[in-house]
């Protein structure tokens, strides 16, 4: 439960601030106050297994040494210069250059994830060929909040409508087809109709997408579904951007989800784990793309806060950890531990319709009943807040609870958590009846 100590600090700022907040964070009410490695530290000094590591952002764990050292050693130096280069710039364009995929040698950097699409956005609309006017995106997809990036997806606010000029296609959703269909019997008829709507188009400059959708509930496309889109696209001379904001970095056991795809796009976004939590984000890219004339112009990858020195810091920091510690077989290994253990889980509790992943990051379905596959968004929040009080931090989304625990974290503390959310499911399945 909220401890006293967070519950006079939360009625003080409701007194001003705006409401709008996550779901996860309107149900938890909790107010953290430190974090080390996978644990969290609220008001109250309860701790919290943090299986949702932040926003899905903490790749190291809260408050990685390394990445705390140098961002103090550079907060000491210099903050923000505009866009002009900065001691770690070029370190850091040559560890990413190690990590991403060859073809992917030019970068830009931003602060968030929205503004890396946004960027992305206007790199396809400056070297789209006369009559390549319209983009395509795919159904239940996310990519931000800005304007731009709701207009991928149609995501209208109250009674305005700005759909833009996207396309939509099927995402991989197997549990739920819109279709009607069973895999493999279908033969990934998703696919072929996103070729047949998008990609096959002489209008598209573009597909946006995210290989592994994640605000969605973590929907892992089948095989063969990648491979038919990705062959389409270059076929048809359609742009493949690969939104990574949430899985680049290693999340799935690969640097970019899309390896494990074979999917070869021509622009990439990453940000949440990318500087371990710290805002910061990256555009790389082919550099035909990023080095056309036209996408070049003067100020096109300058804001603010882009390129700022803490933000490379934090980033140059993170990614030195995850090469120099072979993080990525890291992920390998415990997201096996991770699905295993998951699966126990869904055996054992009907209320789980489907749990599905990669790597570390998985998502937990929850259902009425098996038949119907009703949502029950209901019993996920249940799960949530029995689970917060046990001791275990998850992140809630509707129906379904995402984990994405942190590359770092030992084996006997996943299992902890694991065992914890095992009690949340019980103590919700209790109170169902």
């Amino acid at each position: 439960m909220t401890g006293p100590h967070q519950r006079e600090l939360l009625e003080r700022e409701s007194a001003h601030l705006a409401p709008g907040a996550s779901e996860e964070s309107a149900l938890g009410r909790r107010v953290f106050t430190e974090g080390r490695g996978a644990v969290l530290t609220d008001l109250d000094g309860n701790q919290y297994i943090d299986l949702a590591a932040g926003a899905l952002t903490q790749s190291l764990g809260h408050c990685h040494p390394e990445v705390v050292a140098a961002l103090t050693e550079q907060a000491g130096r210099l903050w923000n210069v505009h866009d002009f280069a900065t001691a770690d710039r070029a370190a850091l364009c040559e560890l990413l250059a190690a990590l991403l995929p060859e073809e992917l040698d030019t970068y830009a950097f931003f602060s968030t994830g929205a503004e890396a699409v946004e960027a992305a956005l206007r790199a396809v609309q400056a070297v789209a060929e006369p009559g390549r006017n319209r983009i395509g995106a795919l159904r239940h997809g996310f990519h931000g909040k800005t304007q731009g990036a709701r207009m991928l997806v149609h995501w209208d606010i109250g009674h305005q409508a700005f759909a833009g000029n996207s396309v939509l296609g099927y995402s991989p959703y197997c549990y739920r087809c819109p279709l009607e269909l069973e895999y493999p019997s279908c033969g990934v008829r998703c696919a072929s109709l996103v070729r047949r709507h998008i990609t096959e188009k002489p209008n598209i400059s573009a597909l946006v997408f995210e290989p592994v959708l994640g605000a969605a509930g973590v929907i892992v496309p089948p095989p063969g579904y990648w491979a038919q889109i990705a062959d389409s696209c270059r076929e048809n001379g359609v742009l493949l951007v690969a939104d990574e904001v949430l899985t680049g970095g290693g999340r799935t056991g690969t640097f970019l989800a899309g390896e494990r795809f074979g999917i070869e796009p021509d622009l990439v976004t990453l940000a949440k784990g990318l500087a371990s939590g710290f805002p910061f984000a990256a555009l790389a890219g082919r550099s035909a793309v990023l080095r056309h004339p036209e996408t070049g112009r003067a100020g096109s990858t300058a804001s603010t806060y882009a390129n700022n020195p803490l933000g490379i810091a934090a980033a140059k920091a993170t990614l030195e950890v995850v090469r120099r510690d072979t993080l990525l077989a890291r992920v390998t290994e415990l997201g096996a531990l991770l699905e295993e253990r998951l699966a126990e889980l869904h055996a054992r509790h009907q209320v789980l319709g489907e749990v599905r992943g990669l790597g570390l990051l998985h998502g937990l379905e929850f259902v009425r009943d098996r038949t119907s596959r009703a949502p029950a968004p209901e019993i996920a929040q249940a799960v949530y807040r029995h689970a917060l009080d046990l001791g275990l931090r998850t992140a809630i989304g509707g129906h379904v609870l995402r984990l994405a625990p942190p590359f770092t974290i030992d084996r006997p503390l996943l299992e902890e958590g694991l065992a914890l959310l095992d009690r949340a499911l019980e103590r919700a399945t209790e109170d169902a009846r």
